[in-house]
């Protein structure tokens, strides 16, 4: 009777076994299956251009284009004059609690009046305003940047920076007022494709990876710092908790390129 008892322990604990692991395999298949594209591959039919002097929805001299299944931002209508027109490109909704991920690479020259700050620079605008609400002559939305930057050969140039426009956060309990801070990412020179995922939790926790590797964390981001639209309204808002708002990317002067664009919400 004890030796039927042990078989029957050994089956039921097999079973419980077999059963945690295909739970455990279905999990991972469901949380695989949540994340959706946000960019088709094919048309620019979901986003939203806004570049500096120029109405919402006019994406002017073609700067964001596709190609071969990348999205691209493209100089080759500016005859290498910038002029100062910083754009950016929304997807029409707005997230609060995600995971986001693309991989990204900069090519070619940056336009010669472009400033030097903009060199192999572009970045992931997340928290922003609505599109709608930017000012005709506004730079940049309110927001959180992830700040992407391109190796220029020789110098160490970290990726996946903060960068706070109309915003604060706090690192380990301590209020940050810079404008930017510098991740512990490598360099990446070249014009090799980078991964870069971005968590976002509401406005508790905020961590940013590159190829798989956390590189920063920070928590509570908040409206406060300079604007340049729009002044007393975020004046108002200063303090602020920022839970929620659109996703952009950004031209800064330098050809860049984003494919694989997707999104998990949490």
């Amino acid at each position: 009777m004890r030796f039927f008892n042990k078989l029957a322990l050994i089956a039921i604990t097999i079973t419980l076994l077999y059963s945690c692991k295909n739970k455990s395999e279905n999990s991972e298949n469901n949380t695989k299956e949540k994340w959706v594209k946000l960019f088709n591959g094919k048309d620019l039919d979901d986003w939203i251009v806004k570049i500096k002097g120029h109405p919402v929805g006019d994406n002017y001299k073609n700067t964001f284009i596709v190609e071969d299944g990348v999205m691209k931002v493209s100089y080759h209508e500016y005859d290498d004059v910038f002029n100062n027109s910083f754009g950016h490109i929304y997807y029409k909704n707005s997230f609060s609690n995600y995971k986001f991920r693309m991989d990204y690479r900069f090519t070619g020259k940056q336009l010669s009046d472009g400033a030097g700050w903009a060199n192999r620079n572009s970045g992931i605008m997340i928290h922003c305003e609505d599109p709608k609400n930017i000012g005709l002559d506004q730079k940049f939305p309110v927001s959180i940047e992830v700040q992407l930057l391109g190796g220029n050969g020789t110098d160490e140039r970290a990726t996946a920076n903060l960068c706070t426009p109309g915003t604060h956060v706090e690192m380990d309990g301590e209020l940050k007022t810079d404008h930017c801070i510098t991740s512990s990412s490598k360099t990446f020179h070249g014009e090799q494709w980078v991964n870069i995922e971005i968590e976002v939790r509401n406005d508790s926790i905020i961590k940013h990876f590159i190829n798989g590797e956390e590189v920063l964390r920070y928590t509570k981001p908040h409206f406060g710092g300079k604007v340049d639209y729009n002044q007393d309204l975020w004046k108002s808002k200063e303090d602020l908790p920022l839970k929620s708002g659109f996703i952009s990317l950004q031209s800064e002067s330098h050809p860049v390129e984003f494919k694989n664009i997707e999104i998990l919400e949490l």
